[in-house]
């Protein structure tokens, strides 16, 4: 696909994408072993029709292949939790090859138990699928727009994730207060579909489909093409963080910002018992109040810290300086504990990955706890995606990593249970709280999740992908088994109406 001219991409300040996938095919079966270094899917005993099914893809005329062997890499994800050895990985190089493959097996009906799943480069935690490479990643638009000085409004704080797997969950971060998720700036879309139909969808064309797939983790269809909205973007950010040791005014100090035209981004953090925490700091921060901060102790201590963003050109210093002074003295901040930057757009977007190679290189295990609220006004209720009924919302996030072989509380199994137990502790005191990246092992659970949303999920499901051939990986829908759960629905619904 050819590079737009810089006239037409400032006209029309929005972007139109191709992104190729390489494509996994599964038989999935009832159970998946938890953190085992054995496949649960041997070759060797793939039933008769699997692996009739399986050959029958070598006779499909395809611009990319197939390969059949070498696929371990491939039974892995980022979450390293879930080994599912596939039965064939497709590299295309077109969305006909995409298109061709789903449409093969979708004519398979019942004879076939293949399933397919789209990995882009493997960021799923739970299994949902495994991937190698491919699919486009957010750094990578960043660093195309940015030649005809535009960017994307709403980002991940993760840049090095897929356009589709993004669009597929929700796409958060600081930015989702002023222009809702990614999920909420995307103008248009190409999809194929479980039926391998390739559908160009948007707010006024396709409408179920285009709003189906947004936040619909991937059960409807396949992303392959994207048009994003962009803006202006900016060449500089005065980036700042302070500490809280009262919840309730840290808490009120963001509310108080997103309700406002204020900042550009504003997330928060959970620090607990961190020693030398503002010493850390002065490596990419500065103190407001240098011998104040020097004496300032974090060990022993819950702090809460305020992180916030101010984009600005070069050409706009003076006034932005006097705009963060301002707003900056609404808030109840310990006044020792502010530390200010002035970073490149691209330094503060890719600020993650940046920190991701650093815990890399020190195999540490602690990871942050991210808080900070959004509001519901901003995200399209049209979506697939559930969030909590409250006008102002907490994204909640705890981003700890397990530790090699590790059995104590560094290690999977207690890190798990103590997911485990705020889940309960949610559901028990009736907090309305939604798993963003949502994973349960039962449709009853799944249903619970989606609430009123239920019932539009399944039949965008029987709609766009009938046989549920797509997005195994996250277990809602059985392979064959939708058009059973669609006809028992039928009778009750029958029933009940009798």
């Amino acid at each position: 696909m050819g590079s737009p001219s810089s006239a037409s991409i400032r006209q029309n300040n929005l972007l139109f994408l191709i992104f190729i996938m390489i494509f996994f095919f599964y038989y999935i079966p009832d159970k998946i072993s938890l953190c085992s270094n054995q496949s649960s899917v041997n070759p060797s005993v793939i039933p008769y029709k699997i692996s009739s099914s399986i050959s029958s893809l070598e006779t499909l005329k395809l611009d990319g292949y197939f390969s059949f062997d070498d696929m371990d890499y491939a039974a892995k994800d980022f979450g390293n939790m879930y080994h599912v050895l596939p039965s064939a990985v497709l590299h295309p190089k077109s969305v006909s090859d995409i298109s061709n493959t789903i449409k093969h097996i979708f004519k398979m009906g019942s004879t076939s138990q293949l399933t397919v799943a789209a990995r882009g480069h493997s960021h799923s935690l739970q299994g949902q699928a495994q991937a190698h490479q491919g699919g486009e990643l957010w750094i990578n638009i960043l660093q195309e727009t940015l030649k005809y000085g535009l960017a994307p409004k709403s980002w991940t704080d993760y840049l090095h994730l897929t356009v589709g797997g993004t669009l597929s969950n929700a796409g958060i971060s600081g930015q989702a207060f002023k222009h809702g998720p990614q999920i909420n700036n995307i103008y248009q879309l190409e999809v194929v579909t479980g039926k391998g139909e390739v559908v160009t969808c948007s707010e006024k064309q396709n409408v179920e489909l285009f709003y189906g797939v947004l936040g619909g983790l991937g059960q409807f269809g396949i992303i392959t093409r994207a048009r994003i909205s962009l803006e202006p973007a900016p060449k500089k950010v005065k980036w700042i963080r302070a500490l809280y040791d009262e919840f309730s005014k840290f808490s009120n100090d963001q509310e108080h910002l997103i309700s406002k035209n204020s900042f550009d981004y504003i997330e928060g953090l959970v620090i607990i018992n961190r020693t030398g925490l503002l010493n850390n700091w002065r490596s990419s921060f500065n103190p407001k109040e240098p011998l104040q901060a020097s004496q300032f102790i974090s060990e022993g201590k819950i702090l809460y810290c305020l992180e916030i963003a101010k984009y600005f050109n070069p050409n706009e210093s003076d006034v932005m300086s006097q705009e963060t002074e301002s707003l900056l003295s609404e808030l109840s901040y310990i006044p020792s504990t502010l530390f200010l930057s002035e970073v490149s757009y691209v330094e503060f977007l890719d600020r993650v990955h940046q920190s991701e190679i650093k815990l890399r290189a020190k195999d540490n295990s602690n990871g942050p706890i991210l808080i900070y609220p959004v509001n519901k006004s901003k995200w399209d209720n049209r979506t697939s995606l559930v969030t909590p009924e409250e006008d102002t919302f907490y994204l909640v996030a705890f981003l700890s990593s397990a530790m090699p072989s590790s059995t104590g509380r560094d290690g999977l199994f207690h890190i798990l249970a103590q997911n485990k137990r705020i889940l309960g502790f949610c559901s028990s005191a009736s907090l309305g709280a939604k798993q963003y990246l949502p994973h349960y092992s039962t449709q009853e659970e799944w249903q619970a999740h989606f609430g009123p949303k239920w019932e539009v999920f399944v039949a965008r499901k029987s709609t766009y992908d009938p046989m549920a051939i797509l997005a195994p990986g996250q277990r809602i829908f059985r392979r064959n088994n939708l058009h059973m759960m669609l006809a028992s629905r039928s009778r009750l619904i029958s029933g009940k109406e009798s």
